[in-house]
């Protein structure tokens, strides 16, 4: 009986052993696969799944700070997701590695393989950096997007660059700026004179050209300087931001409209060497990761601005003012005087502008009948009533 058995189960017993045997060649041959699929990627330079890079970014603002500081830290989130963890970005906040003012070249050196900043905080170093972040009465941030993106602005943007060794990076933008906190009221351009004011780029040229005095500071110095006395009046950015830093507390007239920031455009710099060292997919990473933050930026300052402005007045008794037509006028032909001095002075400054120029009259004349015209007629039927 047991001899039956035997040659009864003796062919499921034969063909489990071959099964298990299958099934062990088979995993075997997918790990030879994959390891011979990552030596290939290794030797033809195509993505390694195992490689890990890590690298430093600074930047010009305080660590995790709202909006501005929070740009960096998106982009690395991004880059890190996108690439399942093969690229990863340390943030690091302005004064953590380098001071805030000190990111360019912190960058540029290769301390650092990135940055995030503001291209006009250099303007001493590169005069034609100005028109990369905002130049007063300039081109809102729409228009600033489709100039740099499909008009030639990042192509110059990145020529001007290029002998720093820096590759920049659209980075975000805030939007129509407030024009400023100030400890009294402003209501004729001879109100600017003797005026200390903290005001970066072009628009601190034009604003000591009309009397003031133009400072520059960093953002984390600010309430302090404000506080003290350093300064009589500042520009930051607008009501979300400037609430959380607590502008309210050391300034009572809050003025608009933003004529020397319409539509600033911040950056983020990599160093040409991190950059090219990394494999082709991990550069698309990158590339497409900081045109997404570029873009949630406005999106995340559109949603929040309008209630940090009415908490700033309801709950803080901040007077807003608007500035009177003679200060914008002035303000503009002095802007007039400032750009003409630049361009004649850099002529890398010329070409920018040139082409700067060029976008804004064909986005501006559009804009007449599409997106200024459209605001003007919801305003008009609409009155001060709701939707």
């Amino acid at each position: 009986m047991a001899e039956t058995a035997e040659r009864r189960f003796a062919p499921l017993i034969i063909l489990l052993l071959v099964a298990a045997l299958v099934s062990t060649l088979g995993l075997w041959a997918r790990e030879r696969t994959g390891e011979g699929q990552a030596s290939a990627a290794v030797a033809t330079g195509g993505p390694d799944a195992t490689e890990r890079i890590e690298w430093k970014m600074v930047t010009t603002w305080p660590k995790n700070f709202p909006g501005l500081g929070l740009a960096a830290e998106n982009l690395s989130r991004y880059v890190e997701e996108m690439s399942g963890g093969r690229l990863t970005i340390r943030v690091y906040g302005a004064g953590e590695i380098v001071p805030a003012m000190e990111v360019f070249d912190a960058v540029s050196q290769g301390v650092a393989d990135a940055g995030h900043g503001a291209a006009y905080y250099w303007k001493g170093k590169v005069p034609s950096s100005v028109f990369f972040t905002a130049v007063p009465f300039g081109m809102n941030a729409q228009e600033m997007n489709g100039w740099l993106h499909y008009g030639g602005g990042l192509e110059l943007w990145r020529e001007v660059y290029a002998p720093y060794n820096l590759v920049p990076f659209t980075g975000g933008s805030t939007g129509v700026q407030m024009a400023g906190w100030f400890n009294r009221e402003i209501n004729s351009i001879d109100d600017l004179k003797g005026l200390k004011m903290r005001i970066p780029g072009l628009a601190g040229e034009v604003f000591a050209a009309a009397g003031g005095t133009a400072v520059r500071i960093a953002g984390g110095e600010l309430y302090t300087s404000m506080q003290t006395g350093v300064i009589d009046a500042l520009e930051w950015v607008g009501p979300y931001n400037d609430l959380a830093f607590g502008f309210q507390e050391v300034a009572g007239y809050y003025y608009y409209p933003g004529w020397h920031e319409p539509g600033a455009m911040l950056e983020f710099i990599v160093n040409a060497d991190s950059l090219a060292a990394l494999p082709e997919d991990l550069q698309a990473i990158v590339t497409y990761a900081a045109r997404a933050v570029n873009q949630d930026m406005l999106d995340e300052y559109t949603a929040r601005n309008n209630a940090a402005l009415q908490r700033l007045i309801d709950e803080h008794g901040v007077q807003l003012r608007r500035l009177p037509d003679d200060v914008l006028q002035a303000l503009w032909e002095g802007t007039r005087q400032q750009l003409d001095q630049l361009v004649a002075e850099d002529p890398m400054a010329a070409r920018v502008y040139e082409s700067y120029r060029t976008f804004y009259k064909g986005a501006r004349n559009y804009h007449h009948i599409s997106e200024q015209a459209w605001i003007n007629t919801r305003d008009q039927v609409l009155g001060d009533g709701e939707y």
